[in-house]
C-alpha cells in the first residue's frame, strides 16, 4: 500500500488572532437570501477608511477562523502565508513585488461565542478590507458559506479575492440555482479565485472510491450548511453512476450534540458506509464519535468524510486513536505538504517545520500558494491600484506553484488539480493515494488501505 504521513497531531497553537466584538451566530439561509444580505451588509455599516500606510505599502488582509476548533488549522495557514512571503523576499534581497513593501493583516471571522465562523463578521471583514485603501487583495475565506457573504463586497470594489481553502462549487460555476452570478452582483468575473479542487470533483472521487473499497450501501449526512450539503449532493451524482444503493439520508444541526436517535436509525438502515459532509466544528467529530459508541464501528460500518474534516484536532475530538483507526476514511482536493513533490514544495515543507517545529497543515499548501499567486499578481500589476492587480490575477498562466503548473479559467478555478484518499491509523491521518472520480475500476489498487 501506497502510505505516508499526512501530519502528525497537532498540539494546542497560540493563538494571534484578532477578534472582533461577539456577533450573532450565521444564519443558514438559502444562497440567494443569504448573498442579498451580504450585499446589503456592504452598503450599509460603512465605517471610517484605515489611515494610509503610505504610497509604498501594500496591504493584504486576510480571513479565517483563528479560534476554537478551528485553532490549529488557521494558525497554520497564517504561518504558511508568512512564509511564503518571506521565501519571496529572500529570493529577491528583500525586495518586495513591484519594489512595494507588503504588509498582511489577518482578520478572524469566527465568533468568540461559538468559535465557528460568523457571516456577521466575516462581512465587518471585507468590507475593513474595501475601506482600506491600501488593502489591494482580500485572501478568504476557509469556510465556503463565509465566502458567499464576502464575495459581492468584493466583487463591489472591483478587487481580487483568492481563497486559501473554498470547495463549494457554486462560488465559482452553475451548481444551485442562481450559481454563481449571485454571489457578482457587479459582473465583470472573475473577481474571486482558488488553487485548489472543488467539491463536485471531490464528491465524485469520494463516491467512485467507496465503489473501489467494496462499499455498496451508504447512508448520508450533512450540517446543512453550503459546504457539506455540496459535497454530499456531488457524491450522490456520481454514487448513481457507480450503481452505489443509497439507503437514508438526513441534515443534521452543528449545534446538536445528541446523534444517538438518528444514528440508531442509522444503524437500522445496514449500510456498510456512512458518509459525512461537515467541517470539524459542524458536527463531524461528535457523529463519528457516536458511531463508535452505538456500536456501528464494531458492526464493521465505516464513516468517510471530506476535507473539512482533515484536520489536527480530528483524532482528539473523535474520542483519540481507539475510535477513530482504520474506522475513518478522508478526502482532500488537493496535496497535503507532505506530499509536495517539487523542489519549491519540499522546501516550503521543510522550512515550515524548521521555523515552527510542527509539520504545516493539510489547507496550508493551499495557503502558501494562493500567496504566492498574491505576490506575482502584483509584481506583473507594477502599480498600486486594484483593478491592475486583479487583471493581473486573471491572467495568471502557467504559474508554477508549488502543487506543480497551472492557470486560471475563465471561471478563477485552477486547471491543475490533485485529489488523495486517506485513512485514519496509528492516531495520524495519513495518505493512501490517490483517487479521482473515474478510479474505478482500473486505478482501484493505489488507493485501497487495506492492500
Amino acid at each position: 500500500m501506497k502510505q505516508g504521513r499526512f501530519y502528525p497531531l497537532l498540539v494546542l497553537l497560540t493563538a494571534m488572532a484578532v477578534v472582533f466584538a461577539a456577533c450573532a451566530p450565521a444564519q443558514q439561509a438559502p444562497a440567494q437570501e443569504e448573498a442579498g444580505q451580504a450585499q446589503e451588509g456592504a452598503a450599509a455599516g460603512q465605517e471610517a477608511a484605515a489611515p494610509s500606510a503610505g504610497e509604498n505599502v501594500i496591504r493584504i488582509y486576510t480571513s479565517w477562523p483563528l479560534q476554537g476548533p478551528m485553532l490549529p488549522e488557521g494558525e497554520s495557514m497564517k504561518r504558511a502565508v508568512d512564509l511564503a512571503l518571506k521565501h519571496y523576499l529572500d529570493a529577491r534581497d528583500g525586495q518586495g513585488p513591484a519594489g512595494f513593501t507588503i504588509e498582511v493583516v489577518n482578520l478572524d471571522d469566527a465568533s468568540p461565542t461559538t468559535g465557528s465562523w460568523d457571516g456577521t463578521i466575516e462581512a465587518e471583514n471585507a468590507q475593513k478590507c474595501v475601506n482600506d485603501p491600501d488593502c489591494m487583495v482580500y485572501f478568504a475565506t476557509y469556510n465556503s458559506g463565509a465566502a458567499k457573504v464576502s464575495i459581492p463586497i468584493t466583487n463591489r470594489a472591483g478587487m481580487a479575492q483568492i481563497t486559501p481553502a473554498n470547495t463549494y462549487p457554486g462560488l465559482t460555476k452553475p451548481w444551485a440555482e442562481g450559481e454563481p452570478d449571485i454571489y457578482y452582483p457587479a459582473g465583470n468575473r472573475p473577481t474571486y479565485f482558488r488553487t485548489n479542487a472543488a467539491d463536485d470533483v471531490q464528491g465524485w472521487a469520494g463516491a467512485a472510491w467507496a465503489r473501489c473499497l467494496g462499499y455498496q450501501r451508504v447512508y448520508l449526512l450533512d450540517d446543512r450548511q453550503l459546504y457539506g450539503k455540496g459535497v454530499v449532493d456531488a457524491f450522490i451524482q456520481q454514487a448513481e453512476k457507480e450503481g452505489l444503493e443509497l439507503v437514508g439520508r438526513d441534515g443534521v444541526e452543528s449545534t446538536d450534540i445528541d446523534f444517538r436517535s438518528l444514528l440508531t436509525k442509522v444503524k437500522a438502515a445496514n449500510p456498510d458506509l456512512v458518509y459525512g459532509g461537515f467541517v470539524i466544528d459542524s458536527g463531524g467529530p461528535q457523529v463519528i464519535q457516536q458511531m463508535a459508541a452505538l456500536g456501528l464501528f464494531d458492526q464493521g460500518i465505516k464513516f468517510m468524510g471530506p476535507d473539512g474534516l482533515v484536520n489536527p484536532a480530528l483524532v482528539e475530538q473523535v474520542g483519540g486513536p481507539e475510535v477513530a483507526n482504520d474506522n475513518v476514511l478522508l478526502t482532500f482536493p488537493g496535496l497535503a505538504p507532505s506530499q509536495l513533490t517539487s523542489p519549491e514544495g519540499q522546501k516550503f515543507f521543510n522550512d515550515f517545520i524548521a521555523e515552527y517545529g510542527v509539520e504545516p497543515s493539510p489547507w496550508s499548501t493551499y495557503a502558501y500558494q494562493a500567496m504566492q499567486v498574491i505576490l506575482d499578481s502584483i509584481e506583473r500589476a507594477g502599480t498600486k491600484d486594484r483593478g491592475a492587480i486583479l487583471e493581473a490575477m486573471r491572467n495568471t498562466q502557467d504559474f508554477q506553484g508549488i502543487t506543480g503548473v497551472f492557470s486560471f479559467d475563465e471561471n478563477g478555478d485552477p486547471t491543475l488539480t490533485a485529489l488523495g484518499g486517506n485513512i485514519v491509523r496509528d492516531g495520524e491521518i495519513q495518505y493512501v493515494g490517490p483517487i479521482s472520480p473515474d478510479m474505478y475500476p482500473d486505478q482501484c489498487e493505489a488507493a485501497n488501505p487495506w492492500q
